[in-house]
């Protein structure tokens, strides 16, 4: 049987050991549905807080929580991040000697551990299942779920052997956890495990700490430095299709001073892994990567990414921004894309069969959809996912920022567009179509006539580069079509009824280069934990020792503290232990080991530039 234990528990537990007063967003529910013995399947975004339903009731229930994770890097953060507040835990992978093993064994049965995490293979082991059904198991957790799916984004075969868990551990409660599942994917996780009547909670897709900004790519290199010359001494993640681009990225920012280090199946496991725990640990400031890199990483005070080519689907797009901004405040998400890049997902996605290739060029098209569009991003993303947006602005996204302008005349303008395609007999590209529309007089069109045409020149003034936007625009709109191996224009059904008039598409007039905004400010997160009242001059002072006490413990900077609790601490400025506790993110455990360090540093810095301390009474709402 396990323990009957009530919200004021979990409450007191998440103070005691992760400093936290209050539960985020259905946090509450699905540890509660854990305290009760009750199968569940639980969705929230990255960074809301899914790691805590589980962890919080491992520590308030008798037995061993078994922890399933696909990766030794994120098995061995979530580990260290837990020892760290004070909480027993522990992991067993291929990494590890017998000796450790046997040393997790002896914990395990002696009841010293409340947590194990282990990877889906090892768990599905005769000799792991034997000997953990001998032992108490209070409830299996299994992170990443939507790795059950074939439907998912990212579906792992290994995952289906998890079907056993619930005749292996009969009457012991299934949880699984995951950051992206549509309505089709979250059902098939409850039918692949077997879950018995489970509570299903969906949170908020929306990430309101997030600024969302999407561009046509043009100058890849001078875009991305545009958006680290807002983000000096952040860190961040650059995330590239194809490894050549990665290392080519990563060259040029190294060469421009910035400390950034490459990240891709092609380099061997050592430079891998050492460039993966520098980021960590940041001695490097961003990761030039393709997405083989970041499920593995928790590191919570990434203040940007950027996709320098389009993800292959929303779910995709959804989980690699949502690693930005896991500590709640704000962060920047700046897409750049190419029709290009279509064409390149569709090549790699041509491998998979029936209902698997079909769901993924859905998936493809709902993602150049949304790069082409001008509606609000955050609107988009939620509604992908079967929600509605509770605001009329998010203001935090380009769109709704005004960042983006609309051409006054969008239908004049797509009427010519497509009446030029027409007049091409719809047999040539997006290419030849925008040269002909700006009056080239490139050979190929002189040999062919087309510069005769009436359509010729007819969107001159505009100039082909921002001719090549909008067509990619209205194929993002549904108005044209790409079809054959060379990607001729067509119209659709939608695209005739436009030319009679029928319809109002939406354009982007040409970009100019705008002062941006970095935040926004829906959520009122991010002003409470923003930089209202801190000292940047001391917060940075303070990451330079979160770094050195990281570095002597070996874990991540993060676990040691995260930006968020950084930040509070250079506008609190507490000078006793007692104030020091009041910290977002003080549990009992990191008040023992840094409590006085720190203080002693924050008033040494304050007494240097006369700086007032211990405010906490401003510090209240």
């Amino acid at each position: 049987m396990h323990t009957d234990v009530q919200a004021p528990s979990l409450e007191a537990v998440i103070q005691k050991y992760w400093g936290y007063d209050s539960f985020r967003s259905l946090q509450q529910p699905a540890m509660q549905a854990v305290l009760d013995g009750r199968d569940s399947v639980v969705v929230l975004p990255t960074g809301g807080g899914k790691s805590l339903c589980f962890q919080a009731p491992a520590v308030c229930m008798d037995g061993l929580a078994v922890i399933v994770s696909p990766l030794i890097s994120l098995m061995k953060d979530q580990v260290d991040a837990l020892r760290g507040c004070g909480v027993p835990a522990a992991c067993v992978n291929s990494s590890h000697s017998l000796a450790e093993r046997r040393r997790v064994a002896d914990d395990i049965r002696s009841g010293d551990l409340k947590l194990l995490y282990v990877a889906p293979e090892r768990l599905m082991m005769e000799r792991t299942l034997d000997f953990l059904t001998s032992v108490d198991v209070s409830f299996v957790a299994i992170d990443e779920a939507h790795c059950i799916s074939e439907w998912g984004h990212d579906f792992r075969p290994e995952y289906r052997s998890l079907n056993i868990l619930k005749s292996a551990f009969p009457g012991t409660a299934i949880h699984a956890y995951t950051a992206t599942a549509t309505p089709q994917v979250r059902d098939d996780i409850v039918r692949q495990l077997g879950l018995s009547s489970p509570e299903v909670l969906v949170g908020s897709f929306d990430r309101p700490n997030l600024v969302y900004k999407v561009e046509h790519r043009r100058d890849r290199l001078a875009q991305i430095l545009e958006v680290l010359e807002r983000h000096k001494g952040d860190s961040g993640i650059v995330y590239c299709i194809s490894r050549k681009n990665v290392d080519e990225v990563s060259a040029a920012l190294s060469e421009g001073g910035h400390r950034a280090l490459p990240y891709h199946a092609g380099l061997d496991d050592a430079n891998r892994k050492r460039n993966q725990d520098a980021f960590i640990q940041e001695q490097a400031d961003i990761i030039v990567a393709t997405v083989a890199f970041g499920m593995g990483i928790d590191k919570s005070n990434v203040r940007f990414v950027v996709h320098a080519g389009m993800p292959k689907s929303l779910e995709a797009y959804q989980q690699e921004s949502g690693r930005a901004g896991r500590d709640g405040l704000e962060a920047e998400c700046c897409l750049f894309y190419s029709g290009a890049d279509y064409n390149v997902w569709t090549r790699l996605l041509d491998d998979l069969e029936g209902n698997a290739h079909q769901a993924a060029m859905t998936s493809l098209s709902a993602m150049y959809n949304f790069c082409t569009g001008v509606s609000c991003r955050h609107e988009a993303i939620v509604g992908h996912f079967g929600q509605n947006l509770d605001v009329e602005s998010c203001k935090a996204c380009d769109v709704c920022l005004g960042e983006l302008d609309l051409v006054d005349d969008a239908l004049v303008v797509s009427q010519k567009i497509l009446s030029c395609v027409v007049r091409l007999n719809q047999t040539f590209g997006a290419d030849y179509t925008s040269m002909v529309l700006s009056g080239s007089k490139d050979q190929r069109i002189v040999d062919a006539g087309h510069d005769t045409l009436s359509t010729w020149g007819l969107l001159a003034e505009a100039g082909k580069r921002n001719i090549r936007d909008w067509i990619e625009q209205l194929v993002g709109q549904g108005l044209l079509a790409k079809a054959g191996e060379y990607n001729t224009l067509a119209l659709t059904n939608a695209g005739h009824q436009l030319l009679r008039g029928e319809g109002q598409p939406k354009l982007l007039k040409p970009r100019t280069k705008k002062k941006t905004s970095r935040t926004g400010s829906r959520h009122s997160g991010v002003e409470a934990d923003g930089w209202d009242g801190v000292d940047h001059d001391l917060f940075e002072a303070l990451r330079q020792l979160r770094r050195e006490k990281a570095e002597e413990k070996s874990v991540p900077a993060y676990i040691v503290f995260g930006d968020a609790a950084l930040r509070d601490m250079a506008r609190l400025r507490p000078s006793s232990r007692m104030s020091f506790r009041q910290v977002k993110g003080v549990g009992e455990k990191k008040l023992k080991d840094y409590a006085d360090e720190f203080v002693d540093f924050i008033v040494g810095h304050c007494h240097e530039h006369n700086l007032t301390m211990d405010i906490l009474a401003e510090a209240s709402p």
